[in-house]
């Protein structure tokens, strides 16, 4: 998919005040990375297809999104996908990040998003009420992911997990140790790679 496509899926989606939104973000994570590592300098030239869109591609695939939902993003790192759904949506996203200089700029990125609040934290020391949606990119092992929300999540939680080329196996692997409805949905950015969601978890 070219940067051109990307954009347009985006803008059909989302509309073009909100992909304006995400542009400007665009821009800030590349001045940001002459700073500090934000993302693969070989992956700016295609940060719409690479980063944005695979961040967006996740709120489809969390139902009805409106101002009531909780949803939180683990490890938000350069904003992928915490920034870019709380600058495409209304929902009340909290970001947690454990390394200052992220959350500095994660920060900054937000600075018009009053319904968005970044945390300078791992997330198993955060105290807030169970969220509707939580996501994280490329983290932690499922397993390790659902152990370490369980203060944050209960039965009505959806985990939206991009797992790159690692999801059917995770897929496979993860259940032993959970009870829950499993599945695999495709990455339309790579057609190798899969997102994993859970529902209806809890521990066996």
């Amino acid at each position: 998919m070219t940067e051109a496509e990307a954009r347009a899926w985006i803008e059909r989606r989302f509309g073009p005040d909100a992909t304006t939104r995400v542009a400007r973000f665009a821009d800030q994570v590349g001045r940001e990375s002459e700073h500090q590592n934000l993302v693969a300098r070989s992956t700016l030239d295609s940060i719409w297809s690479r980063h944005i869109l695979d961040s967006a591609q996740l709120i489809p695939l969390a139902g009805t999104v409106d101002a009531a939902t909780r949803w939180l993003d683990i490890g938000s790192g350069a904003g992928f996908p915490g920034v870019v759904v709380a600058l495409l949506t209304t929902a009340q996203v909290t970001l947690v990040e454990p390394r200052r200089r992220r959350v500095d700029f994660l920060r900054e990125a937000l600075a018009d998003s009053p319904k968005a609040t970044v945390l300078l934290a791992k997330v198993e020391t955060i105290s807030i009420e169970p969220q509707r949606i939580i996501s994280a990119r490329a983290v932690a092992p499922v397993d390790e992911l659902l152990r370490a929300t369980r203060h944050v999540a209960d039965i009505s939680t959806r985990y939206i997990l991009p797992r790159g080329r690692s999801a059917h196996a995770e897929l496979e692997s993860t259940p032993r140790g959970w009870h829950g409805l499993f599945h695999v949905e495709p990455s339309i950015t790579d057609a190798e790679s899969g997102i994993l969601i859970a529902e209806k978890v809890r521990i066996r």
